[in-house]
């Protein structure tokens, strides 16, 4: 049970964004977004929330977000609705459902608010903003130099690439 009071405060783990955290988010997301469009990735925008089906099949009935970390409800018509945890599902998800699945190698990028009922704690809420790239249709190694490369020029464009040294390992 809650106060009256501490009804007017954010819900925990989450937090209002003031003008000026606002601003440097913008800065941070548009600069992404311009190195995504040096690299000829295109924007896409999905719902703030999917089926939850979208999220099981993705990313695993028994991974750690679909059985702990994420906000599902029951609507009126009786579907199982899931705020976004994470971006993938959904591009993927948006992918397949409009026939985009032909016109590959995709390159795209998105940005949003994501979900996650976790513990919050120093730098993890329980909704963040996210911008994510994904590349569909070409092979992983292919993707992954190219998401590095992007990554390393993102940094650079913020002027925060100094000192920063990558570490690279496989598991495969």
């Amino acid at each position: 049970m809650t106060s009256n009071s501490s009804k007017l405060q954010p819900v925990r783990g989450t937090q209002d964004a003031m003008p000026h955290e606002n601003k440097l988010l913008r800065y941070i997301e548009e600069t992404a977004f311009k190195v995504a469009r040096r690299y000829g990735f295109g924007e896409i925008s999905t719902p703030i929330f999917e089926f939850t089906e979208v999220f099981s099949r993705t990313l695993g009935d028994n991974s750690d977000i679909v059985t702990k970390e994420m906000y599902t409800f029951k609507d009126r018509g009786g579907d199982y609705l899931t705020l976004r945890p994470e971006g993938t599902a959904g591009v993927a998800r948006a992918v397949i459902s409009n026939g985009l699945a032909q016109d590959l190698p995709l390159k795209l990028f998105y940005r949003g608010p994501m979900f996650r009922y976790e513990r919050p704690q120093k730098g993890r809420r329980r909704q963040f903003q996210q911008v994510g790239i994904e590349i569909i249709g070409v092979s992983e190694t292919q993707a992954d130099i190219e998401t590095i490369a992007l990554g390393q020029h993102f940094l650079a464009d913020l002027g925060i690439d100094k000192g920063i040294t990558l570490e690279i390992n496989t598991l495969g």
